[in-house]
């Protein structure tokens, strides 16, 4: 539903803003809409989860997700239809903060960071499949259908979620250690030492302190909260998402038009998908920091071609499908580090008792960091003109690759009560997974 909120926007928009007769600063805010709800969904989502549950927050999440999406394909005006992307968004707040702790939760040491890295893989899926839609139904400018469409998979999401089992932790905090019990015994294979792992979530919960008396408290636990803060802030600055909003926009820069502009869109969501499913099989053997090292290390040098490309002029064949390719490997590079990896890395650096509060600010941030990059692009790329606006993405990147050396730490391997043992003991960041 995430990635279908995302995707759907970048070829509905230019449909939109025709009907409606929007401005630029009207666009802008029909994108970034979305963020600001999110931004909103990600502050109540940490109550919500922890009163009724992961489960239950997520089947909210997508109640909310289908009326949002319904409001925007029966909406009237620019105003209805910032009000029906904020619905949306509000929904994907709660969900992006719900699913990856529900997800670290569940899954063991071994596969944790495949499972969230799985989340990010299916917010991939959802933007290939919209940009595809997008590109169908663009032949006759039925952006109506766009939204409507995507009503289907929030029903099938509902449902399914309904069938879930509960958080393990989640019930451990709420005393219900029995059922706890059989849950991670259906979750792990027969070998595993369910009592010892029981036993070590026990042992975290005895700690009397809530997040916020954490955070007062402990400068240890404000550590992890200004490091979720600067992954999230790295994930969006990296650009991902300008591409995404925007990409029939950047591919006009280089001479697509009409259909041609949404098919090189739809290619740029099909690569994505690729990129993250290596990602998933890559996380758990190579770790997060060689991927991370790799990821902007690559999109440093494709958007420094890019805006080099952008100077010198896109007048001949060659360059417009050389555009075309260095965005697509900026898309594989972002989408098997940093996309999938944040989202990792922001599930373990949180204590357990602080973990509510800690995702909750990650998200928060990302949905922020995701507003302003979507609510100024246009105008800066106005502004400084396409090569200056991807040189400094270009330069943001290669920022982003020293912050990662400087402080992430790798978490391959490492479980959740051993990395906050280390954070907690006062070990440098890079070093609370060993």
């Amino acid at each position: 539903m995430s990635g279908l909120d995302i995707g759907v926007i970048s070829g509905a928009l230019d449909f939109v803003a025709k009907d409606f007769n929007a401005s630029t600063m009207a666009q802008e805010w029909i994108v970034s809409a979305m963020m600001a709800g999110a931004a909103i969904g990600a502050v109540t989502a940490g109550w919500l989860s922890r009163v009724t549950g992961r489960k239950w927050s997520l089947v909210l999440g997508g109640l909310i997700f289908i009326l949002g999406s319904l409001g925007c394909a029966l909406a009237w005006s620019v105003a209805s239809m910032i009000m029906g992307r904020a619905l949306m968004g509000l929904a994907i707040g709660v969900a992006a903060f719900t699913s990856p702790l529900y997800l670290s939760e569940i899954a063991s040491e071994k596969t944790r960071g495949a499972m969230i890295s799985t989340y990010q893989l299916m917010i991939t899926v959802g933007i290939f499949l919209a940009f595809l839609s997008d590109t169908l139904f663009s032949y006759h400018g039925q952006w109506r259908w766009m939204f409507g469409v995507i009503t289907i998979p929030g029903v099938l999401f509902v449902i399914g979620v309904v069938f879930l089992p509960y958080s393990p932790r989640w019930l451990m905090m709420r005393g219900r250690r029995e059922e706890a019990f059989n849950v991670l015994s259906y979750l792990r294979p027969k070998s595993h030492d369910t009592h010892g792992e029981i036993e070590a979530i026990e042992a975290q919960l005895q700690q009397r302190q809530g997040g916020f008396a954490l955070l007062r408290s402990n400068p240890n636990f404000r550590r992890s909260i200004m490091l979720g803060i600067l992954l999230q802030v790295m994930q969006q600055f990296a650009g991902i998402n300008v591409v995404m909003y925007y990409a029939p926009k950047i591919f006009a820069l280089a001479g697509f038009v009409g259909a041609a502009q949404l098919w090189c869109t739809a290619i740029v969501g099909f690569v994505n998908v690729l990129a993250t499913i290596a990602a998933v099989g890559l996380v758990d053997r190579w770790g997060r920091k060689p991927i991370l090292y790799c990821g902007f290390a690559t999109m440093t040098a494709a958007l420094a071609a890019l805006a080099w490309l952008n100077y010198t002029g896109m007048e001949t064949q060659t360059a417009k499908f050389l555009c075309v390719g260095l965005i697509i490997v900026f898309i594989a590079a972002h989408a098997m580090s940093a996309g999938p990896l944040m989202w990792v890395l922001c599930s373990e650096i949180q204590p357990i008792k602080g973990r509510d509060l800690g995702i909750t600010i990650s998200t928060l941030t990302n949905w922020i960091s995701n507003m302003v990059v979507g609510a100024s692009f246009l105008s800066v790329l106005g502004w400084l003109g396409g090569a200056n606006t991807f040189g400094l993405m270009a330069v943001l990147n290669a920022v982003f690759f020293a912050l990662t050396f400087l402080f992430v730490p790798e978490t391959r391997g490492a479980s959740l009560e051993r990395i906050e043992q280390n954070l907690m003991a006062g070990k440098k960041l890079r070093d609370i997974g060993q």
